[in-house]
C-alpha cells in the first residue's frame, strides 16, 4: 500500500515547479479563502450554490486541482487522521498572495455564452415554439437569483457575493423581457 507523502497537518509541501494559475485555480484559491478548511467535497458543494452559477467547471476539477495546487505551495493539506480520511485544504501565504495580485488585476475578459435557445433561434427555430419553454426557465431562474440574494443578505456574504448575483439577476431578467418580446409577436 503506498502512503501519501502529504499526511503531516498542513504541512506546507517546497514547491515542485512553478505553475500556470488557471481561472479553476482561482475559483479554489477564492473558495478556500472563504470557507478555510475545506475539503474538494466542501468546494462541491460551494460551488454549486455560488461561483458555479456564472463560472462552469466540473466537480472533478476542483479535486484535482486542490493536490495540484498543494503540490505548488499555494495551499497547505492535512488528511484527516479517521473516518473517511479526506484531504482538507487551507490557504498558504503564497496562495494568498496569488489570489491577492489576480484580483487586483482589471480584466476585460467576457464571459462565453452558450445558450440552446439562442443556438436554435439562430439556426431558424421557430420562435413561437421556442418562447414559452425559454421564459419558463428563465423565469424560474430568476425566481431562484432573487431567492438567493435575499438569503445572503440575511447571512451578511461578502459584497461581491451580492453583486455577482445580482449580475446574474440583470441577466435573467433581460432573457425575459426578450423571450416576452418574442412571445408577444406570435400572431
Amino acid at each position: 500500500m503506498v502512503q501519501s507523502v502529504r499526511c503531516i497537518p498542513y504541512r506546507i509541501l517546497p514547491p515542485v515547479a512553478k505553475i500556470r494559475l488557471t481561472p479553476t485555480s482561482y475559483v479554489v484559491l477564492g473558495l478556500i479563502e472563504q470557507m478555510q478548511p475545506a475539503s474538494p467535497y466542501d468546494l462541491k458543494l460551494a460551488a454549486a450554490m455560488g461561483v458555479g452559477q456564472f463560472w462552469s467547471l466540473p466537480h472533478t476539477q476542483l479535486y484535482s486541482e486542490c493536490g495540484r495546487l498543494a503540490e505548488a505551495g499555494y495551499l497547505s493539506e492535512r488528511r484527516e487522521e479517521s473516518g473517511r480520511r479526506r484531504r482538507i485544504y487551507r490557504l498558504t501565504r503564497t496562495g494568498q498572495d496569488a489570489l491577492e495580485r489576480w484580483r487586483a488585476e482589471p480584466t476585460g475578459d467576457l464571459y462565453e455564452l452558450r445558450d440552446a435557445g439562442l443556438l436554435k433561434l439562430y439556426f431558424g427555430a421557430d420562435p413561437k415554439k421556442l418562447a414559452p419553454r425559454q421564459l419558463e426557465a428563465h423565469r424560474a431562474k430568476l425566481e431562484e437569483y432573487e431567492a438567493q440574494l435575499e438569503q445572503c443578505r440575511s447571512v451578511g456574504v461578502p459584497t461581491g457575493v451580492l453583486q455577482a448575483i445580482e449580475a446574474g439577476i440583470g441577466h435573467e431578467r433581460e432573457y425575459v423581457r426578450f423571450w416576452s418580446k418574442l412571445q408577444k409577436n406570435r400572431s
